[in-house]
């Protein structure tokens, strides 16, 4: 048996002392009664009776354990044209002086605070800082619609909302105050004071009474100590979007969070304390609360907040820069970013200008990773590439080749195998396993392990509805796929999207995947539509790589060809065609949903999150070319 296979069996087998000893890399106030609390099913709780401190844990001991003058974080700004280097003690600093600020303000233990901010240290420090006198923030995407961050002030009832004058997009600026004032207009629920950063490309007129300067604040501001908080206290809410149009809010509590996030940290990642460990992504979204702030802080590492994207700020070898110069031993993003790199040069030519000889490992989440973007990487970078599944819900990875117990071996198109504490099933519809190679319903047996959600913020009833009802005794991830004959997990799509033709079962990934493997395609999506005939049939929309001249009809017969020939004339492929750009998230997900009821017809709205709101009408008129019809948001 492999370490790795005997490290995950321990955690099933014996969880009580797995998790013990986990919680060894945590600096406790007080030791946890017990370490699973199953009194209430499905309601688990990690640690009871423990005490501890998040922050504590993910500045403060580093600073008295010696790594004072070691960089906690850098902040990297090519939108700005800045770089700022906080060490641990500057970050000890500044967090005990905004967490003054906000006890002067009268945040409280158990308070709310709304942070609504650009990638900016200071959105790092107001986390930080709630978590050191035990108010529970809630992270708002900078720039988010105001009626969606009215809703989530209506649901999290903040006392503080932090917020910045304006975010910076590659040749624009975002002013958010006018968005964050138009929310609390829009709002039921007031909060009592608005802390507002301002930024010298955009000062914002502040409210008299209600909002204050964030320089000014911490000015008159004392440093306080932390606050020991209960091991199963909500450290924070994260809003999803929810399928009835109310936000859910994702509950992380305070141990297992910790816990989870500081053994993922040197056991799934491979780094030691000291190392300099990039998550590009946002502090809005979950990959960057678990590994912009908390994992890499409490490891010890250095960790970079990015302000810029990967490719135009300026050119394709963003990254490479930042890696270089950095000195960034591991780096983690999306597939999307890999595959807009990818689109751009796809010969690798800006890898070369850079020297990326300390770089270690990349690690791709956030959407499914064709095998071809994984390969491509690899090639690239002559580095390991992990694709690794895990959710907002989790927290940390479900599935992952775990570098820093052993590199298992690489299947493309898998994130390998189970972490511990997760003991995977793929399902029928009747909730009985399925052989290998069957596609089905992927759940987890519960209890969940450490920082995955305990329930939904002030909503229990729903959380068991949302994730429990379908498969009782099991947590239904949402997504669809299967496991081969040696446990690897394959995730294939949403189980919404896998789509019925002719009474033949078939995932649209699989579909995606022949497509991405073209070598004219950058990125592409396959949804289902509507059919008389066969109930569904698989459309594609694919994008081009730079430089592509070959006709597009050329391209789309070629595309329909390798569906056949590799899938088999049961997909009933033949509908394909060529867009400019797919319909993304700010967090890199392709809207495949909304691309499916723009071709069925069906009412839609504009979605919250998406990342340029003029892409779904050039969608809608490609949609048309094919002979679905287009209409108008709702």
């Amino acid at each position: 048996m492999s370490i790795y296979r005997a490290i995950w069996r321990r955690s099933l087998d014996d969880p009580e002392s797995f998790w013990a000893e986990a919680a060894e890399l945590v600096a406790w106030e007080r030791r946890f009664d017990r370490v699973l609390d199953e009194s209430r099913p499905p309601f688990y709780r990690w640690f009871p009776g423990g005490l501890l401190n998040t922050c504590w844990n993910a500045v403060d001991r580093h600073v008295a354990a010696g790594r004072a003058s070691q960089p906690a974080l850098i902040h990297d700004s090519p939108v700005t044209g800045t770089i700022r280097t906080l060490t641990y003690a500057e970050l000890q600093d500044r967090v005990a002086r905004f967490a003054g600020a906000m006890v002067r303000l009268g945040v409280r233990k158990g308070d709310r605070v709304v942070v609504y901010m650009p990638m900016v240290p200071e959105a790092v420090i107001a986390m930080l800082a709630c978590a050191r006198i035990g108010a529970v923030h809630s992270v708002v995407f900078g720039g988010f619609a105001s009626h969606e961050l009215a809703k989530r002030v209506d649901d999290a009832k903040p006392v503080l909302i932090v917020s910045a004058s304006c975010g910076i997009e590659p040749g624009r600026i975002v002013a958010y105050k006018p968005l964050l004032d138009a929310a609390l207009a829009q709002s039921a629920h007031a909060p009592r004071h608005c802390v507002i950063l301002q930024r010298p490309q955009l000062r914002a007129e502040l409210v008299p009474g209600r909002d204050l300067d964030w320089e000014e604040a911490m000015a008159a501001a004392h440093p306080v100590d932390c606050v020991p908080v209960e091991a199963t206290d909500p450290l924070y809410i994260l809003y999803t979007s929810g399928t009835t149009g109310q936000p859910k809010g994702i509950v992380r509590d305070n141990g297992g969070h910790a816990v989870a996030l500081a053994w993922s940290m040197r056991n799934v990642y491979g780094v030691q304390p000291g190392e300099v460990y990039w998550a590009a992504s946002d502090v809005g979204w979950v990959v960057g609360h678990s590994y912009i702030v908390y994992g890499p802080l409490l490891n010890g590492n250095t960790t970079i907040v990015y302000e810029g994207k990967p490719v135009g700020t300026p050119d394709p070898g963003a990254f490479w820069r930042v890696i270089s110069q950095h000195d960034v031993r591991v780096l983690f993003t999306a597939p999307t970013a890999f595959r807009a790199i990818k689109k751009e040069d796809p010969e690798g030519t800006y890898i070369k200008k850079y020297d990326l000889s300390r770089f270690r490992a990349l690690f791709l989440a956030g959407e499914r990773c064709d095998p071809d973007t994984l390969l491509w990487a690899e090639a690239q970078l002559g580095v390991p590439v992990i694709d690794h599944w895990w959710q907002t819900e989790t927290g940390w990875a479900i599935c992952a080749n775990p570098l820093g117990i052993e590199k298992l071996p690489v299947k493309p198109g898998s994130p390998t195998l189970p972490m511990p504490g997760y003991d995977v099933r793929v399902l029928d519809e009747e909730g009985h396993e399925v052989p290998p190679g069957k596609l089905g319903a992927i759940c987890i047996k519960l209890p969940l392990p450490p920082s995955c959600l305990p329930t939904l913020w002030n909503a229990d009833e729903r959380f068991v509805q949302s994730y429990l009802s379908r498969y009782p005794g099991y947590y239904l991830t949402g997504d669809a796929g299967f496991k081969d004959e040696d446990g690897y997990l394959f995730i294939m799509s949403r189980i919404d999207d896998v789509i019925n033709v002719a009474g033949h079962r078939l995932s649209t990934g699989a579909m995606e995947e022949v497509l991405a493997s073209h070598k004219d395609v950058a990125e592409c999506a396959v949804i289902g539509v509507a059919d008389e005939l066969k109930g569904e049939l698989p459309l594609g929309l694919v994008v081009l790589k730079a430089g592509v001249e070959r006709p597009h009809a050329e391209i789309e017969r070629d595309l329909v060809q390798k569906v056949r020939d590799e899938i088999g004339p049961v997909a009933a492929f033949k509908l394909v065609t060529v867009v400019k750009r797919l319909p993304k998230t700010r967090s890199g997900k392709i809207l495949r949903g909304t691309m499916k009821k723009i071709a069925d017809g069906q009412p839609w709205t504009m979605p919250a999150t998406i990342d340029d709101p003029a892409i779904l009408g050039e969608i809608a008129e490609a949609l048309g070319r094919l002979g679905y019809p287009r209409r108008s948001a709702s």
